[in-house]
């Protein structure tokens, strides 16, 4: 009796990263990019936008849980996400959608008229084009597949309020990635070093980084990671925050083919 020939294992392809690498799917992120521009979006593109959101939300997620764990809890409540906001300014990210929150209402300055009546705010219109509070119900599930992994529980406003932060954050990277495709480059310069007192300032940036933002290399129709990286800095203090989203977006989109 002859002996069959072992058959190689098949490889898993190459051009699917990790599936932690985010919980917001690519096919997520490209929709939320065509509600902002008409650009193209690369494969690596879309798995860092996807990477830079999850590191966000991680960190505020784990903020929270934090908050929470205070008070002896184990289910966040949306007071659990303005203490981890409160306490990390780095955490305030996605702030278009603090206007439409309940959790954040009275944070962001009432309005009132000549007469001392407070102004009730503005109603949402039927846009033709979804903004990111109209879409933000797009990240429920990923939103819950992230605090699962992290091992916490939500009540469904801070399930929402997740949502909203997350739709609003990656509808803001979306339009600054397109400005810089649009400019060539990063023409918005300044930057925030957060350094707490007795603390050492934060390490330089990765080499890979991007070493001179106001060039920018490609054409003028397709978003890239680079691109992508760009917009994280215009978004994100520059802080630790920062540093790892950077790093885990250049990750997700090393593992990705090229387009």
């Amino acid at each position: 009796m002859t002996t069959q020939p072992v058959r190689p294992e098949r490889s898993r392809p190459e051009a699917a990263p990790p599936m932690d690498v985010s919980p917001f799917k690519p096919s997520l992120v490209k929709a939320v990019f065509r509600d902002v521009t008409l650009m193209h979006v690369s494969r690596a593109a879309a798995w860092a936008a996807a990477s830079v959101t999850r590191t966000v939300l991680t960190e505020i997620i784990d903020g929270a849980r934090g908050a929470a764990m205070e008070e002896a809890r184990t289910k966040l409540i949306p007071r659990d996400l303005l203490s981890a906001i409160d306490r990390n300014v780095e955490l305030e990210v996605g702030s278009t959608w603090y206007d439409h929150s309940p959790t954040f209402r009275g944070l962001t300055g009432a309005v009132y008229d000549a007469e001392g009546v407070l102004v009730p705010s503005r109603k949402r219109s039927g846009s033709r084009k979804p903004s990111a509070v109209v879409g933000a119900h797009r990240f429920e599930a990923g939103v819950r597949k992230l605090l699962r992994s992290q091992g916490a529980t939500a009540v469904p406003a801070m399930v929402r309020d997740l949502d909203g932060i997350a739709s609003a954050f990656l509808t803001d990277l979306a339009r600054d990635a397109a400005m810089v495709v649009r400019e060539g480059g990063v023409q918005r310069f300044g930057t925030v070093t957060l350094v707490m007192p007795g603390e050492p300032a934060p390490p330089q940036p990765h080499e890979d980084s991007l070493r001179d933002p106001s060039v920018r290399r490609g054409d003028r129709r397709t978003i890239g990671r680079d691109d992508i990286l760009a917009a994280a800095t215009m978004q994100l203090f520059d802080g630790n925050l920062r540093q790892r989203a950077l790093t885990e977006a250049r990750e997700a989109a090393r593992n990705t083919s090229a387009d």
